[in-house]
This record gives C-alpha cells, sequence and structure tokens, in this order.
C-alpha cells in the first residue's frame, strides 16, 4: 500500500531530525497552555489585591475569580493549534470543541454550583448551634466564571498563543 506523506509530515520530520534535544518541550500549543494557566492564575493575585484591597496567596491555587484560568488554557491551547496546523485540522476542531465545553460550563454549571454553595453556606450559618448540620465544614463558593471573567481569560489565552508563536 502507498504511504502519503504531507508537508505537515515532512516538516515534523525535518525539525525532530535536524534539531538537537532540549530539555524544554517544543511543543508550542502545550507550553502556550500551561503558560496562559500559570500567568492566568498569577494575575488573580493582583486582581483580588485590586477589587478586595488584600493580598490573599491562596487565590493562586484556587478556581474562580478573575481571569479564568481554564478559559485561558483552553483558549491559548486552540489558538496555538491554529496557528500551528491551520484551523482546516481535526486537531484544532477538537481544541475548539474542548474551550467550548470549557468556557460553557465555567460561566454555567459551575458559576450556578457557587452560588448554590453561597446560599447553603448562608442557611447552614443561621441554624441553631445544636442543629446536627450548624458545624459542618463550608461549601466552596468560588467555582465558576462570570461572563466577563471567562472573557478576560480567553483573551488572556490569544495573547499568549500569539507571543509563543511570534517568540519561536
Amino acid at each position: 500500500m502507498d504511504e502519503v506523506m504531507t508537508a505537515a509530515d515532512a516538516s515534523a520530520r525535518f525539525r525532530s531530525a535536524s534539531s538537537p534535544p532540549s530539555i524544554f518541550p517544543s511543543n508550542v500549543p502545550l507550553l502556550s497552555a500551561f503558560l496562559a494557566f500559570a500567568l492566568a492564575q498569577f494575575l488573580k493575585l493582583f486582581t483580588t489585591w485590586f477589587k478586595e484591597k488584600r493580598w490573599d496567596t491562596r487565590r493562586m491555587l484556587g478556581s474562580g475569580g478573575m481571569p479564568s484560568s481554564h478559559s485561558a488554557t483552553v483558549t491559548a491551547l486552540a489558538v496555538a493549534v491554529g496557528l500551528q496546523e491551520g484551523i482546516g485540522g481535526s486537531a484544532f476542531a477538537v481544541a475548539l470543541v474542548l474551550a467550548c465545553v470549557v468556557m460553557y460550563d465555567a460561566t454555567g454549571v459551575r458559576l450556578h454550583a457557587g452560588r448554590q454553595a453561597e446560599l447553603l453556606n448562608q442557611i447552614v450559618c443561621e441554624l441553631p448551634p445544636e442543629h446536627p448540620v450548624s458545624n459542618v465544614r463550608p461549601l466552596r463558593d468560588s467555582l465558576g466564571h462570570t461572563p466577563l471573567q471567562v472573557l478576560a481569560g480567553s483573551v488572556l489565552g490569544c495573547i499568549v498563543a500569539f507571543l509563543m508563536r511570534t517568540s519561536s
């Protein structure tokens, strides 16, 4: 059976044969996604300080808040794949669908779950001390994102992907 080699296959083989091994992987989409995630988590320190006038380093490890690190991650991945392989390929389609699902989930299910947790925490606080659930640990209520937080995360992801593409 005849084997067909595409231009992308040929360039990938040429790059792997001609470039020396590196400590860091040269997978630009993967690096873009990780960098966008880390940058979004780091920026949460400053957006929390701007909003609440206090430094909260726990925001760097938690979910929720401005900007959405999940949105930044999947958007950086989709844009980097699109820039590297073109928007006509199946890899871009998968990355785009993943990004849409993650961002929809962040503003939908997770946002409403967080709002319900807030309400349940308030109800539990108002229970008398002798009630069996009055001393239950509070639920995490910063789970999801507002549409603005998701938009900010996706803009950050686009910027990171474009900068990573121009720097490589």
